[in-house]
Parts: C-alpha cells; sequence; structure tokens
C-alpha cells in the first residue's frame, strides 16, 4: 500500500477485534487484527468507482458499505505448525512516521491482542513478510531507547531474497524510510534469512512465488492432513478482484505481471476445497473461490 489519510480510520475502542481461529488438518492458522474499517474504492483500484463496486451485490454487507465503500482489514496470521508458530506480515506499527495520518506514530494495541491471542512476542519462532510494503513489515521492530530492535527476539524473520534486493536499491523517500526502520534493524541484529520465492518452512508450510505487486511477492501455503489452505499476501487486496481480476492495484509495481498472476491463482483455486485467507479482507476473511460466469466470486 501506498499513502492516502483516508485509508482504514475505524478502531476499536473499548475491547479488541475479535480472533477468529482456523483448523488445516493439524495446523492452527489465527488472524490478529491491527486495524479494519472502509475506504473510497478509489483508494486500492482506479475503476472502483461506487457505481461499479454496487453492482456486485455479494460483496454487501461484508466487504463494501451500502454506499459503495469498501471494508478492508489490516491483520497478521499466524500458523502454529509442527511445533512452530509463524507470523505472517506484521501489519503498520507503532511509533513510526508515515505518510498515511492514521498510520501516523501510531499508539495501538497490537502486541497485547497478539499475546491475548496466545502468541507473547518472545514466543515466536518465525516471522514472514509476503512482501516489504509499509503494510506487512510495521511491527518487524519497536521502538526501545530511541533504537528500532526487533519485535520477536527469539524469531527467524524471512524475507525475500529478490525482495530485498529490489527494496534495498530504492532511493532515498518514504520507501526507503520503511526499510531503515522496519526491516534493516533486523538485518544488522542478524535475525534475518533472505530466502527464495519457494522456500519450504517446515512439512505443512511452503512460500509460493505470486509475483507482480512486488517483484518478489510471495503467498502462503499450508497442507496439513489432507486439507489446504493459502494466505494470498497482496496477490488480490479485496474480494472484489475475484469478479474484476483486471483491476489492478494502484501499488502493483507490475500491473500486467499481477493481473496474470491472479488469474492464475483464481483459475487455480476455483471450485476446489481450498481456505482462501486474505491478507487484506475484511471478517470473514477466508472463503472460498467460486467460478461465476466468465469471472469468480468469494464465497463463505
Amino acid at each position: 500500500m501506498a499513502a492516502d489519510d483516508r485509508i482504514l480510520q475505524k478502531e476499536p475502542r473499548l475491547s479488541t477485534y475479535p480472533v477468529t481461529r482456523w483448523k488445516i488438518g493439524a495446523a492452527t492458522i489465527t488472524r490478529v487484527v491491527e486495524i479494519e474499517g472502509s475506504s473510497p474504492g478509489s483508494f486500492f483500484f482506479k475503476a472502483a468507482t461506487p457505481e461499479r463496486l454496487l453492482q456486485h451485490a455479494w460483496l454487501k454487507p461484508h466487504f463494501l458499505t451500502g454506499d459503495g465503500r469498501v471494508i478492508a482489514s489490516i491483520h497478521c496470521f499466524v500458523i502454529q505448525s509442527e511445533g512452530r508458530s509463524i507470523v505472517v506480515d506484521t501489519c503498520v506499527g507503532n511509533d513510526k512516521p508515515r505518510e498515511v495520518k492514521a498510520w501516523h506514530m501510531r499508539q495501538g494495541r497490537f502486541l497485547q491482542d497478539l499475546a491475548e491471542a496466545g502468541f507473547p512476542r518472545e514466543s515466536v519462532d518465525t516471522v514472514l513478510c509476503t512482501h516489504l510494503h509499509v503494510d506487512h513489515v510495521g511491527w518487524n521492530t519497536l521502538l526501545d531507547a530511541g533504537r528500532w530492535v526487533p519485535t520477536f527476539p527469539n524469531a527467524r524473520y524471512l524475507f525475500g531474497r529478490k525482495e530485498w534486493e529490489h527494496w534495498s536499491a530504492e532511493p532515498a523517500g518514504p520507501d526507503r524510510e520503511v526499510r531503515n526502520d522496519s526491516v534493516r534493524p533486523v538485518l544488522d541484529a542478524g535475525l534475518a534469512d533472505l530466502v527464495e520465492t519457494d522456500h519450504r518452512i517446515n512439512g505443512e508450510v511452503q512460500l509460493e512465488p505470486t509475483p507482480g505487486h512486488t517483484p518478489g511477492h510471495v503467498s502462503v501455503r499450508i497442507v496439513s492432513g489432507g486439507e489446504e489452505a493459502v494466505i494470498t499476501g497482496d496477490l488480490m487486496h479485496h474480494p472484489v478482484q475475484c469478479a474484476e481480476p483486471g483491476w489492478a492495484s494502484n501499488f502493483d509495481v507490475d500491473p500486467e505481471a499481477a493481473r496474470r498472476t491472479r488469474r492464475a491463482f483464481l483459475e487455480r483455486c476455483a471450485n476446489r476445497p481450498v481456505l482462501v485467507l486474505g491478507t487484506h479482507f475484511a471478517t470473514p476473511t477466508a472463503g472460498r473461490i467460486i467460478r461465476d460466469g466468465n469471472a469468480w466470486r468469494f464465497a463463505f
């Protein structure tokens, strides 16, 4: 994602967002939400006028408001698999200067929510970023006595080698600032491994290359006990892209590659017992891809 003052500004008031869990064979996947709310569709997709969005009635009420604003979420998934706790994507983070007003110098309770879900930060073994955009790396680090230090001190952080090579070459600007406060301190602490886009984490969890949104973007496939799930990352930002697979995100580095990747993913998963967990899909977040004429829809 990139900056916009209007994105996902709803916050919890007195209580946390509900924690959601799914079982895939012997593995458990838990969602912990940092922010969930609505935004104009044009923030994500150039063609996403309220009128176009409202043509897809199945999006309401979970993914679309009555007046045609998209509902989305920023959350992490924690995969418990073969004795490991694997955090996938670390959201926006606290105390960080950001262009998005709602994300700038946040003081959210994400780490408390993560601990209350059963995952105090010291218990995490592995942290995986599907790519290195601002809303996927923020809690990689936290501020400690004026320094950015790894949030998960006992974890190995997995960054895509291709992804890091791309972003570490970025000129000065917001992307470089994100790398410097949320990625480079982990490398400097010796806690990071640069991995390939098909890296296998264990017998149940493997990365899957899904390029386009960024050059080294990956999704995460979980296969256990004859059951299968995929965490999408940003190969799709919103379920409307099932019905409108040609809608590129405004933040895709290579829109044409992203379209090819998305169509291939939808074809591969359609009408199969694959649980799809959207990294920005609002509650209920998980569902199946169903063929719908010449396109698809997201059913849950």
